[in-house]
């Protein structure tokens, strides 16, 4: 059984007077923070207000790029090509680390968002330029990617660090991918079930899939997602989970 993982959640996803999350209250129990940087969610002032949060709570502070679509939740398939996903990657990790910067902190992980990181997970093209935007910003960071996923392969072939990533609140596919969210059951809204899928993550290296099918799974970090209306106790009760599995909670670049 595995004795460190990190756990991460997505947030500053709140934009001008519309509000998202209790990222306040979340950060108290995860490592990692990935937060968004304007192009799904987000704005200059809430970047600077979640990034000081983290940075305070001695939580790893992260960059969530995302696709151009703010009134999608950056949920939707774009065509795009290779060389718009680094340009569109490069752009808003240079600029949450800017606020890093300005903080006294430093930018630790790079995470993709929603439909640009379930189109990397599957396309090699667009998984090598999230990487190589990466690497080329800032050969230290590390890459989160699906388990399993061209993410992981294109990070390791760029030299970056990667981190394997699982969810606590998804379900998955016989392939190991996510299942899409347009399907009703793509998440898990049970807190007990949820935290039954991690126990077994932990334990056994593996998650049921859909269909009853075992997929492999052996995360370096774990995703809750904030924007969840009970995030802040689900993410009291995981951490709980953690500790009695005897688990130190830890960002990457700690482990």
């Amino acid at each position: 059984m595995r004795t460190t993982v990190d756990l991460n959640c997505d947030m500053g996803e709140s934009f001008g007077a519309w509000s998202m999350g209790a990222d306040s209250a979340v950060l108290e129990y995860v490592s990692s923070a990935n937060i968004a940087c304007g192009f799904h969610a987000g704005d200059p002032r809430v970047m600077h207000r979640t990034v000081a949060d983290a940075l305070e709570q001695g939580v790893a502070v992260g960059a969530h790029p995302s696709l151009p679509d703010l009134q999608g939740f950056g949920r939707r398939t774009m065509r795009v090509s290779s060389d718009e996903v680094y340009d569109l990657v490069l752009y808003q990790v240079g600029a949450l680390a800017g606020f890093c910067h300005a903080l006294g902190g430093r930018l630790s992980h790079v995470k993709a968002h929603g439909a640009l990181y379930n189109m990397a997970a599957k396309d090699a093209v667009l998984a090598g330029a999230i990487a190589s935007a990466t690497r080329d910003f800032d050969p230290s960071l590390v890459l989160f990617g699906l388990a399993g996923g061209e993410l992981i392969r294109a990070g390791r072939s760029a030299g970056l660090r990667v981190a394997s990533e699982a969810f606590a609140d998804r379900t998955y596919q016989p392939d190991g991918t996510l299942t899409p969210r347009s399907r009703p059951d793509a998440v898990i809204r049970d807190v007990a079930t949820a935290l039954a899928q991690v126990e077994r993550m932990m334990r056994e290296g593996r998650v049921y899939a859909a269909g009853g099918s075992d997929v492999a799974m052996e995360p370096d970090t774990i995703c809750i997602h904030g924007d969840e209306p009970d995030a802040p106790v689900f993410a009291r009760e995981l951490r709980a989970l953690l500790a009695r599995l005897g688990v130190a909670v830890l960002a990457p670049g700690k482990h």
